[in-house]
């Protein structure tokens, strides 16, 4: 089984930053995905940045260059770097890790940005 906890969410103002953490925990290969979504009131999950094992990254085109997806394989951790926020990046962020053919979720974590 694969655990996932998101930590870092919270309430700032526009333009301001937010660094989103992603700790994974259980059987965790060294070969998995891990990737962000967001997901706001009656709005379908939304991929906001992904990276692979290998280190490659996608970016939705709504947050490049504004967001930075990294993980840390020792520490069983990915993060979501989110620099001038938006209003319109508030939502709901969650991290999923994709393994073996499998998804796995966190339960998110709230991200508010005041205008």
């Amino acid at each position: 089984q694969v655990q996932l906890l998101e930590s870092g969410g919270g309430l700032v103002q526009a333009g301001g930053s937010l660094r989103l953490s992603c700790a994974a925990s259980g059987s965790i290969f060294s070969i998995h995905t891990i990737g962000w979504h967001r997901e706001t009131p009656g709005n379908q999950r939304e991929l906001v940045a992904r990276i692979s094992s290998s280190g490659t990254t996608n970016y939705a085109d709504s947050v490049k260059g504004r967001f930075t997806i990294s993980r840390d394989n020792a520490k069983k951790t990915a993060y979501l770097q989110m620099t001038s926020l938006k209003p319109e990046d508030t939502a709901v962020y969650y991290c999923k890790l994709i393994q073996w053919g499998k998804d796995y979720w966190g339960q998110g974590t709230q991200v508010t940005v005041s205008s």
